[in-house]
Order: structure tokens, then sequence, then C-alpha cells
């Protein structure tokens, strides 16, 4: 009897065992198919209703008229090329610019989000009422971000799914430094909280002072390097008025000179950028 009894419990086990085995092979768990660089741009620049598509096609058609309108004004073909090249990638650059803008923008209110916070902390506040609440009481450039916080917590009612939704949102190294303060201390006690932000907020205001000052110093020198690079092509624009400057230029020579001076542009471009870019924070992911 208790052999029986041995024997259907091993069989039932090993039979759970294939059954389990085989509902993992027929039907896998769903991976997260990791984020491509077109789609972050596009949330960092809070251009999340733009796809990655709509964008390629914008850059494909806009570098297709500048490179006809080239053309039909220079008549040099080499020159109808690198603008087309350029219109391609001038959606490319307004996106990282707005991306940019924006994470300066958040560096510069994140102080006085946080301050908020605080005093909403000190009065009496959960703290996700108090997060709920920077949707109606915080910067501008951060309410969209806080209200569709309050909206998820209010339909969810789990504090640590709004949390990730926020940082998804705002996809900011700032706002993940904020948002695992926060999750700490919900998950293991914040008697230190309101401390903690407030030391926080004074480094916040501190990096974001250091930074404007050090980028108004570069302005100058980055506003002169960007006329260096375009004084040339603006003059060959005008060159290509000319007639024998177009036969000049339609040569086999006069489009190796052409060619090599796109290069040597970008390049300088691309040192003189590297030089005076201010160190980025990495995004702190739970």
């Amino acid at each position: 009897m208790t052999r029986a009894i041995l024997g259907t419990a091993l069989g039932l086990l090993a039979g759970s065992g294939v059954l389990l085995a085989l509902a993992a092979v027929l039907h896998p768990l769903p991976r997260r198919r990791p984020e491509g660089w077109a789609r972050r741009l596009l949330r960092e620049a809070d251009l999340t209703r733009v796809r990655p598509g709509r964008l390629l096609a914008v850059s494909v058609l806009l570098g297709l008229v500048a490179g006809l309108v080239a053309l039909s004004v220079t008549a040099v073909p080499v020159a109808a090329l690198l603008a087309a090249g350029v219109g391609t990638v001038t959606p490319l650059l307004l996106v990282r610019r707005r991306a940019a803008a924006r994470r300066q923008a958040l560096r510069r209110d994140w102080p006085d989000a946080v301050d908020v916070l605080v005093s909403g902390v000190r009065a009496g506040m959960s703290l996700p009422e108090a997060v709920a609440a920077l949707g109606s009481r915080g910067p501008e450039s951060l309410r969209p971000a806080f209200s569709d916080f309050a909206v998820e917590y209010r339909a969810t009612g789990s504090f640590a799914d709004s949390l990730s939704l926020l940082e998804e949102r705002l996809a900011d190294p700032v706002a993940d430094r904020v948002v695992g303060a926060m999750r700490m201390a919900r998950e293991f006690g914040g008697t230190q909280l309101g401390e903690m932000l407030r030391t926080l907020s004074g480094m916040l205001r501190e990096d974001a002072r250091t930074r404007a000052e050090i980028a108004g110093r570069q302005s100058w020198t980055v506003a002169a390097a960007r006329m260096a690079v375009a004084a040339p092509w603006l003059t060959l624009a005008l060159l290509c008025t000319r007639p024998e400057a177009v036969r000049a230029y339609a040569s086999g020579a006069g489009a190796i000179v052409l060619c090599s001076a796109v290069a040597l542009s970008v390049a300088a471009y691309a040192v003189m950028l590297r030089i005076g870019r201010l160190p980025a924070e990495r995004r702190v992911r739970p």
C-alpha cells in the first residue's frame, strides 16, 4: 500500500515536471525587447507620441527636398548630395537639441520640486500624496509627469509601479536619484526622508549652478566654432552662383575638394564638441 502511494506521488510529480517543461517551451514568457536608440532619444526629448519610423520618414523626405533644391540652385551633383545628407540628419539633430534643452530644464527645476515634496511631507501628507501633489504644485516642466503618476497611483494603488512609470516618463538621471530615494524611504522606512531630500535639493542646486557657469563661459567659444564651420559653406553657396565656379566644383577634382572639406569640417566640429562637453550623468535604474 505504501509503495503504491509512493509510486503514485512520484508519477504525479514527474508528470507535473514534464507539463511545466512543455509549458515553458510552448508558451515562453515574453521577453522585454531592448529599447532602441531612436526610441530612447525621442523619450528623452518628451516626444513619446512620435514613432522612430515617422522620424526616419521625415528625415528622408527632408533630405530629398534639400538635395533637389541644392541641385536646382547650384547644378553641382556633389553639392546636392551634401545638402541631402545635411537635410537627412537635421531632424535628428533637432531632436537631440530638444532632449538636451529638456535635461537642462529638468535639472533647473528639480530642486524646487524636491522643496515642494519636503513641504508636503512636513505638513503631514503621506509620501504618495506628496508626490502626486507635484502634478499641481510642482514646476511647470514636471507637472505632466507627476499628473500621470497621480492617475496611475489612483488606478492601481501601487506606489512602486507608479514610480516606475514616473521614471520612464521623465527619463532623466536626476529623476532616477529622487525616485530611488523615495523608493528606499517607502520600503525601508523614511524617518530621515525630509533631511535626505533637503540635502539632495542642495546638491542639485549646486550642481545646476556650476554647470550653468561653465556653460556660460563656454558659450562664446561654441558660437565662434559654429561660425567658423558655417562660414566656408556660405562662401561656397555664393560662389556657386558664378558659372565658372560651378564648372570647377562639378569636375572630379572639385568633388574631391568638397568631400575633403566636409570631412574636415565634421571632424573639427566633433572634436570641439567633445572637448567642451560636460560629463553627462548616467541613469541609475533599479
